[in-house]
């Protein structure tokens, strides 16, 4: 085992104000009473929840409920107030689908013509919807980007291709939709023209368009990561990883705030941003490199300041450890790495130091899902679910097959796991 090396810089901590508490009270209300999982990472954007009591053991043939899904989608499902929602090709069309509580499907929305995956695990359907109890949002591979009704009525819908050219991503898209208090927003960074875009939620109308363009070596401009809404001196803002930079930007006119680069020292080609960034009170936890082909590094960084703050703002870097596409998860101040081979790291989020490390038992398929960490236990999918009690180090508990390959993150559901594989969506536990 190589020895951790950890780089430590300054670090000062900063309190967020109440009013943007205030500003968040629905959806941590939401939160606090399993009822919803508005976004792909989880109401705090982390892929985690500290309450409820959630199921360990099961296999495919044992669950809850489970349907069959129309098409191949990767797309993680989406909860808001006991209604699911989710992404999946329907007759070769874009579609919509939401369900109830027990399984039934509500309505089912269809769009422009699906634009099918190029890689194995991905698909038309790899971007998760966004719900804000207003609407849900979705985004697809061919370029529509939509806004839906809770009762599944198309509000307004937009060709993001035929509006600003095609995208040039070496593999399928992965970003999400994210919500601001006004707008959904969308990044695009590939070897091309880069931006962030964000369009009003009620009517569609582009609100503001800001390029985000960085020189790197091949295939570093391409990203698949999904931005995450922070605060910026108590107001919105859009933290996004990409391009081997990481940058805020004000929610209100995409502005940039900040600047954090030189993530690649060395200028190695092929590196694309996949694992999206996680944040643990003042630090973002950043993954970069290829940890799939042994080249791992793994940053923190203080969020906040202004300009470029490169050489102000790096708390630590770690060259022995990180990850590729798993985006890690923050639970009650520790960061949970979950590796492409399974290794899975406990880190402490203000130092970048290691807690504890450990691996689920090792088998020829690499993991693509993100972690989930519910009631003190992680959920990690491959074409199974591994279930292990992370608090206070690592006890595995359980291995769940499910007979098909899973890539979409699992959601927490009041006491149950959904569970999207290739084929159904799976409800795991009871009431």
């Amino acid at each position: 085992m190589k020895p951790i090396r950890v780089l430590m810089f300054s670090s000062k901590a900063r309190s967020l104000v109440a009013g943007v508490l205030l500003s968040l009270a629905t959806v941590s209300l939401a939160a606090e009473d399993g009822a919803s999982w508005p976004h792909w990472r989880g109401p705090r954007d982390n892929g985690s929840i500290t309450h409820g009591s959630y199921p360990v053991r099961w296999d495919a043939t044992n669950v809850a409920w489970n349907v069959a899904l129309p098409g191949k989608g990767c797309s993680t499902p989406v909860v808001w107030e006991k209604r699911i929602f989710l992404t999946a090709p329907t007759n070769d069309l874009d579609a919509v689908l939401a369900f109830d509580w027990a399984g039934k499907l509500l309505w089912q929305t269809t769009f422009g013509h699906e634009q099918a995956g190029r890689h194995r695990n991905g698909s038309g359907s790899n971007p998760s919807p966004a719900a804000d109890g207003t609407g849900i949002f979705v985004y697809f591979k061919s370029g529509i980007l939509a806004a839906l009704e809770l009762d599944g009525k198309a509000r307004w819908q937009t060709n993001l291709i035929e509006g600003f050219g095609p995208e040039t991503l070496y593999w399928d898209q992965g970003t999400s939709p994210v919500l601001t208090e006004n707008d959904v927003v969308i990044a695009r960074m590939h070897h091309g023209e880069s931006w962030l875009a964000a369009f009003n939620k009620k009517s569609g109308k582009l609100h503001w368009k800001t390029a985000r363009n960085f020189e790197t070596p091949v295939e570093g401009d391409n990203a698949y990561t999904t931005p995450i809404l922070i605060q910026h001196q108590g107001k919105e803002a859009l933290l996004v990883w990409g391009g081997q930079h990481l940058t805020a930007h004000d929610a209100a006119d995409g502005t940039l705030l900040w600047s954090s680069g030189d993530f690649n020292p060395e200028s190695k080609p092929n590196w694309p941003a996949v694992a999206s960034p996680v944040v643990a009170g003042e630090t973002a936890v950043v993954a970069c490199g290829r940890a799939d082909r042994g080249q791992p590094l793994l940053y923190g960084i203080k969020l906040g300041g202004s300009g470029d703050v490169t050489a102000t703002h790096r708390l630590w870097k770690r060259e022995d450890t990180g990850t590729f596409v798993p985006t890690p998860a923050e639970c009650q101040g520790r960061v949970y790495l979950l590796r492409d081979r399974g290794e899975i790291e406990c880190l402490d989020p203000a130092t970048g130091k290691t807690v504890w490390h450990d691996a689920f038992p090792k088998a020829s398929a690499s993991y693509y899902a993100s972690p989930l960490v519910a009631d003190g236990k992680l959920y990690a999918a491959r074409e199974d679910v591994f279930v292990a009690r992370v608090e206070g180090g690592f006890e595995l508990l359980a291995e769940n097959r499910m007979g098909e390959r899973v890539i979409a993150s699992p959601v927490p559901m009041s006491n149950r796991i959904l569970i999207r594989g290739e084929r159904h969506l799976f409800c795991v536990g009871s009431d």
